[in-house]
Parts: C-alpha cells; sequence; structure tokens
C-alpha cells in the first residue's frame, strides 16, 4: 500500500539540496563559530553567509536575524523577551494576543500573569480573523506588545497583517507576528511590514528540524531567554548550529525563489481536494476563511464522527493527516482555534486537516478524494453503534 502524506503543516521532508549544502559542516567545517582558530572561522563565515541569504530573501538586515532553535523558542523569546526588558525599567507591560494564537504563543503570552503582567485575548471572528478595529479598541489603553500569527497552522487563515500593524504602530506598541507557517509559503518583506519581530521555523519549508530564527526590528529592546555567551549579539546564548543554519537558508532560498508558481500548484490541488470531498460526502464544513488563506491547508469537519478515530482510520488506509496542531496531538480536548471561531463543539471535535505540501500530486488527492467517503461511512457506522 502506498503511503500519502498529507500533513505538511507538521512538517516537511528535507530537500536533497539542502541535505547536501548542509553535509559538510557535519564531518569537516565542524568547528565551534565562537573559536579563534582558522576551524572556529570557517564556520562563522557558514553562520554569516546564511545570515545574509536569509536576510536577503525576508527583506531584513543581517544584523536583525536571531536564530534559535524553534519557532516556538523564537515566539518566546518575543514575547518574554519584550516583557522582560519592560520590567527591568520598572514597568508593568501590558501585551494584546488573540485567541486562535499557536499554543507557543497564547501559553507563553498567558504565562506573563504570574509576573503580574496584564494579557489581553482578543476574539476572532467565523473565519479566524482578528478585527482591527477591536485591536484599535484594545489599544484605547496603552500596551506594550502585540502578537498575532500571520496565518493560522490549523485552518490557514492569513490575517490582515498590514493593517493590524499599522493600528498598533499608531498606538505605539511593538508588533510581533507568527509567521511560521506563513515563510515559504507567502512572500514576505520584513522590511515593507509595519512589524518589530517576526517568527519563523526551517522545517516548514523543507528544511532541517532543530532550527529556527527571529526577526528583530533594529532598535527593539529585547531580554534574553537563554543566558550564557554573547553569541547572536547576546540576544541568544548557546553555540550556533550551524549545519542547520546552512540548511535554513539553503530551504529557504529554494521556496522564495518559486514560491509564486509553487502556491498557485498548492492552491489548484487544494480546491480539487476541497471540491471532491465536498462532493462525495455529506455534512462537511469548510474551516477558516475562504479566500484570505495559505495555498495548501485545508480544514474540515465531518458530521457524526471523531476527529482522532477518522485519523486513524485514514492512518490505517494510508494517509497521513492532521486534527490539527502537531504541537497538541493527543489532546482530548476539541481545537481551541474552532472553538474559538464558534465552531460548535461536536463539529471542533471532528476536524481534520489536510495539508498539501510540494511532493503532492494529483494523483495523491484524486486518491484522497476517492478513498474518503469510505472511510467516513465507516467511522460514522462504528459511532452510530456505540451510541445504541
Amino acid at each position: 500500500m502506498k503511503r500519502i502524506y498529507l500533513d505538511y503543516a507538521a512538517t516537511t521532508p528535507v530537500l536533497e539540496e539542502v541535505v547536501r549544502a548542509m553535509e559538510p559542516y557535519h564531518f569537516i567545517i565542524f568547528g565551534n563559530p565562537s573559536s579563534q582558530h582558522s576551524f572556529g572561522r570557517e564556520a562563522r563565515d557558514a553562520v554569516d553567509g546564511a545570515r545574509d541569504r536569509i536576510a536577503a530573501c525576508l527583506g531584513c538586515r543581517a544584523s536583525e536575524v536571531v536564530f534559535t532553535a524553534s519557532g516556538s523558542e523564537a515566539n518566546n523569546l518575543a514575547i518574554r523577551g519584550v516583557v522582560e526588558a519592560r520590567l527591568r525599567e520598572g514597568r508593568v507591560p501590558r501585551v494584546i494576543t488573540a485567541a486562535a494564537e499557536h499554543h507557543s504563543v497564547l501559553n507563553a503570552a498567558l504565562s506573563l500573569r504570574g509576573f503580574g503582567c496584564e494579557v489581553e485575548v482578543l476574539p476572532v471572528d467565523r473565519y479566524g480573523v482578528v478585527s482591527p478595529d477591536d485591536l484599535r479598541a484594545a489599544l484605547e489603553r496603552p500596551a506594550d506588545l502585540v502578537t498575532i500569527m500571520f496565518a493560522n497552522n490549523e485552518v490557514g487563515t492569513i490575517q490582515p497583517v498590514e493593517e493590524l500593524g499599522r493600528v498598533a504602530k499608531e498606538r505605539g506598541a511593538l508588533f510581533h507576528v507568527d509567521a511560521v507557517q506563513a515563510v515559504g509559503a507567502v512572500p514576505i518583506n520584513f522590511s515593507g511590514l509595519p512589524v518589530d519581530m517576526l517568527s519563523l521555523s526551517a522545517h516548514k519549508f523543507y528544511g532541517p528540524k532543530g532550527v529556527g530564527a527571529l526577526l528583530v526590528r533594529s532598535g527593539v529592546k529585547l531580554s534574553p531567554m537563554i543566558l550564557g555567551g554573547a553569541q547572536e549579539r547576546e540576544r541568544r546564548a548557546g553555540t550556533e548550529n550551524v549545519a542547520g543554519i546552512v540548511g535554513m537558508a539553503a530551504a529557504l532560498e529554494i521556496a522564495c525563489a518559486s514560491i509564486e508558481a509553487h502556491a498557485a500548484g498548492l492552491r489548484a490541488l487544494r480546491e480539487r481536494l476541497v471540491c471532491g470531498v465536498l462532493e462525495r460526502v455529506d455534512g462537511v464544513h469548510l474551516n477558516g476563511h475562504p479566500k484570505e488563506r495559505l495555498p495548501g491547508i485545508a480544514n474540515m469537519s465531518f458530521e457524526r464522527t471523531d476527529g482522532e478515530t477518522l485519523l486513524l482510520a485514514l492512518d490505517l488506509a494510508g494517509v497521513a493527516c492532521s486534527s490539527g496542531s502537531a504541537c497538541m496531538s493527543g489532546a482530548l480536548e476539541p481545537s481551541h482555534v474552532l472553538l474559538a471561531m464558534g465552531v460548535p463543539k461536536e463539529l471542533a471535535s471532528s476536524s481534520v486537516r489536510f495539508s498539501l505540501g510540494r511532493p503532492t500530486t494529483q494523483e495523491e488527492v484524486d486518491a484522497v478524494v476517492e478513498l474518503l467517503p469510505g472511510v467516513v461511512r465507516q467511522v460514522r457506522e462504528q459511532w452510530k453503534q456505540l451510541a445504541r
């Protein structure tokens, strides 16, 4: 049985070109970038070169790129780093976020209440969109930081980032964007956005796991979360993951070189999948914005089913997908994103996220459309038996 992978929003395979670019930094150029000898200088040159290439891809200065070990770390550095810097100045910070954020943002923000900080969580509409008017109203009282994602990892909804950023700037708040799902999927020019910090993660765009970055606008005060040496301009201590950083730069260059064509192809496959499922299966609801969404994500709820049971049945049929964020795999509660969008609990519990990627073919999409009705019928029959 051929397996079909439709969980690219969780992670992507590392491209062969990226593996080849990384290989020398495992075996030959293996020095510590902080060492002063020739081995260290070679590694430092690799890190600095990768930083320049990433900056060129994302429209920022090389000095604004801070390497981290993940997107989650980048989000925590942005949120907790700003707050700790304010606390050191003797201020009690106020942070604004939204109800449908990734848990690395939402949990990091909510944890600040334990330090006496005020944290306001804005609602989202039925598509998962944060209203600029709601943000404007929340900023009638000064805030230090607004953190809202670029695109949702579960339903794919793209936020009105430019308008939200302008509102934050008008009111004097720093604006952080979790762009982990967006980088490599849609064009991003950091210098042209009203954004102070932006998070990314290499394994979402066919780079290696274990490396990410936070873009930090020059002049933003940020306290480090990892203390130690003076790496990353004293913003993130620890020996740099040289091979991973080189791999991230290579993967990002490949993604940005074909971003429009890649997005158009994914969008066509996604629509083929969604239309095919809606035609063949009754009681299906598409979650997220109908137009302003990432090209490769389709989140659907299936009436009279359970998402986890449906996932297991699909896996047995050879199809890998997700019920939401991979970080919350095994959670018994329905998706907090769908609940925040006003999706009824029973539908939120029956959602499946199909996420397509570069290797996805039309044949794979058609195969899923063909087998899904039978899998859904099987799960519905199981649930009917349990209800008796």
